[in-house]
């Protein structure tokens, strides 16, 4: 009997089967269910033996009763809302996808970093209202840009920047020899890390280490005006310290791809921060990422049909 497939996508009913249309093709014996909420995955879940989703979409424990998974696999490159479930069985094999994030993140994050340093929203509002506004804008050229993760994206990112001028800094437990990085600064002493950069470029995966490690004495050990661009996860940054950063008039701005909790709530303070830049986690949703993963998420089904579990790829420590 073939094992049978649970996706959870909360997208738009137009696109939402967009992955379970790219599988089908190639493994057509396979059942395959694509759900838009956790709450009809959790109804549906005890059934399956195979989970795919996005972490940050797992918005509730849903594994309690998945009495027959075998297998969850991240459509992102972040496995946090999956592996750190309490109902997840140790024995349940955890993928994510990775390799294909350095070219939409690193656009998402120099989309943010003109944005802040032309104050483009403020244009935006000017034409919005019919109005003339010519001000002075900051260029990014000669800033210094400190990069909190050295992963592919940040791999990916350092040239991107390097090349409008920019010094590339690696914030890092275990600085190494990259290309395209200038310098290289130490995550464990992350106050001396941040003290002379323009801009600060989140990049670290959320875990127990990292929860909230930009908070309050990070963000005053920054320099006045300085930006916060977070394109990692909510977690990482004490949102309520970043919120009396931007008020203080401290910090330049920030933006923010990602938030504590998505989607961020109508009344959520965030939405009215001074000089922040929200964006509804748009990183990697991009036109052709299904496709971009599909080779990988393939390779693994192929993998897990065969029972050769060790040999499928992006594979997770449990």
């Amino acid at each position: 009997m073939q094992p049978s497939i649970l996706i959870l996508l909360p997208w738009p009913p137009s696109i939402r089967l967009c992955y379970e249309n790219l599988i089908h093709p190639r493994f057509p014996d396979l059942p395959i269910k694509t759900v838009g909420s956790v709450e009809e995955a959790a109804e549906t879940i005890s059934d399956v033996e195979i989970f795919m989703a996005f972490g940050v979409a797992v918005t509730r424990d849903i594994f309690v009763h998945a009495k027959r998974l075998k297998w969850v696999h991240a459509f992102g490159t972040g496995v946090d809302g999956l592996i750190d479930q309490a109902g997840l069985k140790n024995d349940v094999i955890v993928t994510s996808t990775r390799g294909i994030h350095g070219a939409p993140l690193s656009e998402i994050a120099i989309l943010h970093m003109l944005a802040l340093a032309r104050d483009f929203p403020r244009s935006i509002r000017s034409q919005d209202k019919h109005q003339w506004d010519r001000f002075r804008a900051r260029v990014l050229h000669g800033k210094r840009v400190g990069i909190l993760g050295v992963g592919l994206i940040a791999e990916a990112l350092a040239p991107r920047v390097k090349a409008l001028g920019m010094t590339v800094v690696g914030i890092s437990r275990t600085p190494r020899p990259l290309p395209d990085f200038d310098e290289w600064a130490s995550r464990d002493d992350l106050t001396a890390a941040v003290a002379d950069l323009d801009f600060l470029v989140l990049l670290i995966p959320l875990d127990e280490t990292t929860r909230h490690i930009i908070d309050e004495r990070i963000i005053h050990a920054m320099k006045k005006g300085a930006y916060i661009v977070n394109i990692a996860r909510g977690g990482v940054i004490d949102e309520k310290a970043l919120e009396r950063g931007l008020a203080s008039g401290h910090l330049g701005g920030a933006a923010l791809d990602t938030v504590h909790q998505e989607p961020l709530q109508p009344d959520d303070p965030l939405w009215d921060a001074p000089n922040l830049i929200i964006t509804p986690h748009l990183g990697g949703f991009y036109d052709t990422y299904p496709e971009d993963s599909m080779d990988q998420i393939c390779f693994n089904m192929s993998r897990f049909l065969a029972g050769a579990y060790d040999e499928m790829i992006n594979l997770e420590p449990r």
